[in-house]
């Protein structure tokens, strides 16, 4: 395949401005669908990743499920979910418990305060509005000490954690694209040492969609003009032989001769594109083990998250049983004031 100019190759496929995306997302496709080598991660650093995705799935199951259980109406949530996010302070809301102590208040001053009925109304009354202030403090409770730090994992080093590994693993492309690279750079030059009649260039030994710098570009363009053979032989006073090194495609007219001229630049810019790649393949991997290096001691945190939940979940199950205590203890005082005003009627 004979290149052109930059230009060229940026208008069939891609420019400048999404090379490097686009060259990502090809890496990535080539090695879906097992085209293209993948540097694998460490066994230690797989058990990291796979503890830490389990432990943001199940984080967000129970956090979840404790909103539900805190507040059953969904229109309720959907509510608070609005004002957090508008950074709006939620609005007091009448717990059921209290709701059914104001029906019941209200029926009995209606019906009659004085008759049994009424009166049981109203002892009723005071038992579940108590009921609904312990319903209050206990959601207060579970929110703060349970609710918000797993909220705050989720919006916080979660976030972090998921941005770094994007990060890694577009420093896992790149090293790849130049382990690539250098492959079929040696390869091509391999094969331009070994046989006359087939001529590489520089697209062999780059990925597809690579945008060529600009002095290889140069070289393309200046060689792939015919040259008369009065300046071919007064430039290369050498004359032919088979076979040698080949960079660049010719001018047809020198092809079709099945030989080449053995030019010493030639050989240096092969020389000097397999010392490019693995310049570049050197960065690359420099880069890919500090990333992956810095996703590591992210990861290596989830451990100190674990600690903070369990925490967290010692406060709400205290919270619960306080809860539920203030409840029987409410229930407890009712029934024996139900029992003594049965026994003086």
């Amino acid at each position: 395949m004979t290149l052109g100019k930059p230009g060229h190759l940026a208008g069939k496929s891609l420019c400048l401005a999404t090379a490097v995306p686009c060259l990502l997302d090809y890496m990535f496709t080539e090695e879906k669908f097992g085209q293209a080598e993948k540097t694998e991660l460490d066994a230690h650093f797989e058990n990291l990743l796979a503890r830490a995705d389990s432990t943001k799935n199940w984080t967000e199951r129970i956090l979840r499920q404790t909103e539900v259980l805190l507040q059953p109406n969904p229109s309720a949530r959907v509510e608070e979910f609005l004002y957090e996010k508008l950074d709006r302070k939620v609005p007091s809301r009448v717990t059921n418990g209290e709701l059914l102590a104001q029906y019941m208040a209200e029926a009995a001053s209606e019906l009659g305060p004085s008759t049994p009925y009424g009166k049981t109304l109203m002892k009723v009354s005071e038992a579940e509005k108590r009921l609904g202030a312990a319903e209050r403090d206990f959601i207060h409770t579970a929110s703060l000490s349970f609710l918000t730090p797993l909220r705050n994992f989720l919006e916080g080093d979660w976030k972090t954690i998921s941005k770094e590994r994007r990060l890694l693993q577009n420093r896992r492309l790149d090293l790849d694209a130049c382990k690539a690279r250098l492959k079929k750079a040696k390869a091509a030059e391999a094969k331009a040492t070994c046989e006359g009649d087939t001529v590489p260039d520089f697209q062999e030994t780059r990925p597809r969609n690579y945008i060529l710098s600009a002095s290889a570009s140069a070289t393309l363009d200046d060689t792939s003009r015919s040259l008369p053979w009065a300046e071919l032989k007064e430039k290369h006073p050498g004359g032919w032989r088979l076979p040698c090194f080949f960079l660049l495609p010719l001018a047809p007219s020198v092809t079709l001769a099945r030989g080449c001229l053995s030019l010493p630049e030639d050989r240096k810019l092969w020389n000097d594109e397999v010392d490019k790649a693995e310049q570049e393949l050197r960065v690359a991997q420099t880069e890919f083990d500090r990333q992956a290096e810095v996703t590591r001691l992210l990861l290596e945190g989830i451990s100190s998250t674990h600690v903070n939940h369990l925490r967290c979940l010692h406060e709400f199950v205290k919270s619960q049983t306080t809860y539920y205590a203030q409840c029987y203890r409410h229930m407890l005082d009712l029934q024996k004031q139900l029992g003594s005003s049965q026994g003086t009627m």
